[in-house]
């Protein structure tokens, strides 16, 4: 009987640890959207409120008027996402004022020009040259290439990972 007892405690004991430790890393991963955290997405409208917290009670902290600009999901709660921009910049705002359009935005300090190449290669001939805070939209990063094929204004072409804000190192898009 004492060992029927033993027996029934370790088992009951071993089905509660493996539910806990389930739920834990369910809690872990898992946000409202069931999306990953972070991630990019970008700006859906013209003018964006940076609230300081999750709800319209929460003062205006911040108002970017750049459509298209890619932000950096950091976290969630219900419909409000917390953001970062490529400035360091955070701030709440409602999920519908972000679209998962992928974008980027040609980085350096103001006045540095990038070149929009042919191909993935860095002789390649030039499509346009781009001044740091142009946005593109995000076509391809090839796991094959240390470019992003990106689309501005009509033109098409390649750009150096390190070149651009708005993928992650080690983040592929075909």
């Amino acid at each position: 009987m004492r060992c029927a007892q033993r027996c029934c405690v370790a088992v009951l004991a071993l089905v509660l640890a493996g539910w806990l430790g389930a739920g834990l890393a369910l809690a872990q991963t898992a946000s409202p959207s069931g999306l990953p955290l972070p991630r990019f997405v970008s700006l859906r409208a013209e003018e964006v409120n940076l609230r300081s917290g999750p709800g319209v009670r929460y003062p205006i902290d911040w108002v970017i008027t750049k459509r298209d600009l890619p932000v950096e999901i950091i976290a969630e709660f219900d419909t409000w996402r917390k953001i970062r921009d490529h400035q360091g910049s955070d701030g709440w705002v409602h999920q519908t004022m972000l679209t998962g359009r992928r974008t980027v935005l040609v980085s350096g300090p103001a006045g540095t020009q990038r070149r929009l190449r042919r191909t993935d290669k860095d002789d390649a001939a030039s499509v346009a040259v781009l001044e740091a805070g142009v946005i593109g939209r995000l076509l391809q990063c090839p796991r094959s290439s240390e470019f992003c094929r990106i689309e501005v204004e009509g033109y098409q072409g390649w750009l150096r990972r390190d070149e651009v804000w708005g993928i992650y190192r080690g983040e592929f898009i075909d």
